[in-house]
């Protein structure tokens, strides 16, 4: 099986750790690797580092080097700017295509961002994945099942099962994020699945699901497949998720549950519920931080002067490099706006 990690994004919702240039990725955020360093390791337990392709953006592509020093640098294919997530993919295919991998070889589409823990589960999900893929010649989509009514994930409306295939159904529809009145139904109903944006399929699959049901990722596809500048062509691709380009134009796909812990940290709430905390909820990493009467609080120094916080609750306190943070816990979503408006 061909994985293929995306390495991109721009680093504004856990600013001033991360940045455009320094993307959440990179950070040492729950133990002493990297989240990227994490998702290559697990990603090794279902292939071998010739069958993965490591998709960086240019501004923190030297970046990705030094952290992997043993990955095989002409299997990094670096994004020359972002373009969104469906350009990534596109300009993975058509590099998978051109390199003359096996058609009909299944590729993983994963991401370099999020934090798992079972690694033995998620290889098992992927080469389950892979397997159907193969087998129906579909594209397969891993969904999480819900544990709470999330209003802070995408959703996938699944169908009947497939095939007599144990846990595997019918792919029926995509949701975005909803409001919590929908995010109960969501989650009573037991219909649905978190998206996780963890697609597989073969490169004959890809094509052909495009070339129907996808006419504009399908263009793109074939202009970076015509160029003679690759990469001058994909700085005219239009910025675009995959959800949009492709994922949600699909009929007849296939959804599984992955057989795995996951978490996409997408806020400091995010980062302080699933680090470890002392008998007050505090979480303190990093040196010369002081606290008294602090409670249920985030609080990190990745800076050279100290930090001391005195009678508050819930609350965030990073001092990085690039800022300073100083925020309610319940406010933690807004840290992106913030971090988009001081750049």
């Amino acid at each position: 099986m061909i994985s293929v990690i995306i390495a991109g994004g721009s680093g504004t919702r856990l600013w001033p750790l991360s940045t455009p240039n320094y993307p959440k990725h990179l950070l040492q955020l729950t133990d002493s690797n990297s989240l990227l360093q994490n998702t290559l390791k697990r990603v090794r337990g279902v292939t071998s580092d010739d069958k993965i392709l490591i998709m960086p953006e240019a501004s923190h592509s030297h970046h990705v080097e030094a952290q992997l020093p043993d990955f095989p640098k002409e299997n990094l294919l670096v994004e020359p700017a972002r373009r969104g997530t469906a350009s990534c993919v596109l300009l993975a295919l058509q590099h998978l295509k051109k390199t003359g991998v096996d058609p009909d070889e299944p590729i993983a589409i994963l991401w370099a961002d999020h934090l798992i823990r079972d690694e033995r589960g998620f290889a098992t999900t992927f080469k389950r994945a892979a397997k159907l893929a193969c087998k129906h010649k579909k594209v397969v989509f891993i969904g999480a099942e819900p544990t709470y009514a999330s209003t802070g994930f995408g959703y996938m409306e699944h169908g009947p099962a497939f095939d007599d295939e144990p846990q595997t159904y019918e792919l029926l529809s995509f949701h975005e994020k909803p409001t919590r009145q929908k995010a109960e139904q969501y989650y009573s109903s037991g219909n649905f699945f978190w998206n996780m944006g963890y697609i597989v399929a073969t490169l004959n699959t890809f094509e052909k699901v495009s070339e129907s049901q996808a006419p504009d990722f399908w263009k793109a596809y074939q202009k970076l497949l015509a160029a003679k500048d690759v990469y001058a062509a994909y700085l005219k691709l239009e910025n675009v998720a995959l959800d949009y380009a492709l994922s949600e134009k699909l009929k007849h796909a296939l959804v599984i549950p992955g057989s795995f812990d996951w978490a996409d940290i997408g806020s400091f709430a995010d980062l302080h519920s699933m680090s470890l905390q002392n008998e007050s909820g505090n979480h303190l990493r990093g040196e010369r931080i002081e606290v008294d009467g602090v409670s249920n609080s985030y609080i990190r120094n990745d800076g050279d002067k100290p930090v001391a916080v005195i009678g508050l609750d819930n609350v965030i306190v990073v001092q990085s490099p690039h800022g300073i943070l100083v925020a309610n816990k319940n406010f933690s979503q807004k840290v992106g706006d913030i971090a988009r408006k001081l750049s």
